[in-house]
């Protein structure tokens, strides 16, 4: 796992460690040293930490004129031990909330579980975006079936093209059109 790097191709567009409205605003990495790791495995130094010790992030992208977040994430998404929502929501999700991000493109290709406890805090997360969406980008299938079990696919949005998205290939402003646009057929 320490070889797998957040995606780097849009450092030209933004880097979070640079943006002054990021929890990560000013943050240094050491590239030779592993401070983090999920259980035995060590994580690439580039991944941010919100709290969580099973779960990392990165904020790929904001755009705070079109209110909306990229964020990559990698490690076991834990409800039930570490309530990893809930630290997602309170160091990360809200900062943004409050600076106009009310759209969020959540990449999950490296998420290799999910626990469920309760949804309170995605019910939650819901209601603060209010115009806004949370779309689940290229979960793996497990994953995704354990968030519909757990009824948390009322609140982020899963399915269809999300499932199997070529992101990469795309700059941010065209993962946002794509998604939003895939978003906005889903509700007429």
């Amino acid at each position: 796992m320490h070889e797998i790097e957040p995606y780097y191709r849009w450092r030209d567009d933004y880097v979070a460690s640079e943006d002054e409205f990021s929890p990560f605003y000013a943050t240094v990495y050491n590239e030779f040293e592993f401070d983090k790791q999920v259980y035995n495995y060590l994580l690439h130094p580039q991944w941010d930490s919100f709290g969580s010790n099973t779960l990392y992030l990165k904020v790929l992208y904001a755009d705070y004129e079109r209110n909306y977040s990229i964020i990559e994430l990698i490690g076991e998404w834990n409800d039930a031990i570490n309530n990893d929502v809930m630290l997602m929501k309170r160091e990360l999700i809200e900062l943004m909330i409050d600076n106009g991000i009310n759209k969020f493109v959540i990449i999950g290709e490296n998420v290799l579980n999910f626990h469920s406890s309760d949804d309170c805090y995605y019910e939650e997360w819901f209601q603060d975006v209010e115009d806004g969406w949370i779309a689940g980008v290229n979960f793996r299938e497990h994953v995704i079936e354990e968030f519909k079990r757990n009824n948390i696919d009322y609140y982020i949005n899963f399915g269809g093209e999300l499932d199997d998205f070529n992101w990469r290939a795309l700059k941010p402003l065209q993962v946002f059109k794509k998604i939003e646009e895939q978003l906005m057929r889903r509700l007429t």
